[in-house]
């Protein structure tokens, strides 16, 4: 058994951030460990509260699992401070974590309640960025890290290519939010350009895709997936978790983490 480790927010409405990495690698047939870095009260109508817990919390919890068990895979979600970023920079770094996917996480996608102090993307891009095997923003977060605002595939590329020369060993830009008859995602790995197509939901707000598929990616490289096959196959998985997802609530709607097994 493999296994992952998130570091991520915790999510109370259970579909996004912990809870969904958790869900994505048991799915995927990955054993989860995770490191929480804030706690969220939020539902799916939006997030409400946000209390980041203490850096050396943070390095407390990534040490006690590093020490115990071989990592195979790390996926970063919500950070909150630029302190918990320079911790799981130094953290990443210092235990030699390898299989690192950024999910840069930013802005909540239900709203504009910022999730990630801006001091703190200065440290994303110039301590974790170098060390990532894949970085997943989506066109709002591709554009707040390459400086290039994304509306369309052509700024899309420039933006992957920006984001790249930063240290990233791959790029996946999320075209959840462009618009066309398609969702199309851009995978940009050893200097080429790959498109990940699949037919838009129906559905107008699903909570927690950007988490899962960061994860899925995770999962796949964890089982030893080479990127363009861990990106396709989580493709493929977010695809059908949303497909299959459901309403719980008053608001957004979930995905099923367990449409499939591995």
């Amino acid at each position: 058994m493999r296994t992952a480790l998130t570091i991520a927010g915790s999510d109370s409405i259970a579909g996004a951030g912990i809870q969904a990495d958790l869900k994505t690698f048991a799915a995927l047939g990955v054993y989860g460990v995770s490191a929480v870095t804030a706690v969220t009260a939020q539902n799916t109508e939006g997030v409400a509260g946000i209390h980041a817990l203490s850096p050396q919390m943070v390095r407390e919890q990534i040490e006690q699992i590093a020490n115990d068990v071989e990592v195979a895979a790390v996926k970063t979600g919500m950070l909150a401070t630029a302190d918990i970023a320079v911790i799981v920079a130094e953290s990443v770094s210092r235990l030699a974590l390898k299989n690192l996917v950024i999910d840069p996480v930013i802005l909540a996608s239900r709203g504009t309640r910022t999730l990630l102090a801006p001091e703190a993307v200065s440290i994303l891009k110039t301590r974790l960025l170098p060390a990532a095997a894949v970085i997943t923003p989506n066109v709002a977060e591709a554009s707040v890290l390459s400086g290039i605002d994304v509306d369309s595939l052509a700024t899309a590329r420039e933006a992957a290519k920006r984001i790249a020369g930063g240290g990233a060993a791959a790029v996946v830009i999320k075209g959840g939010h462009l618009d066309g008859p398609e969702s199309i995602d851009l995978l940009f790995h050893a200097g080429t350009f790959s498109e990940l197509v699949s037919p838009r939901a129906d559905f107008d707000d699903i909570h927690g895709t950007g988490c899962t598929f960061a994860s899925a990616i995770a999962a796949g490289l964890a089982l030893g997936d080479d990127v363009p096959t861990a990106v396709q196959r989580a493709k493929r998985y977010i695809s059908g978790a949303i497909e299959h997802s459901y309403a719980i609530g008053h608001g957004a709607r979930i995905l099923n983490h367990f449409w499939v097994r591995p």
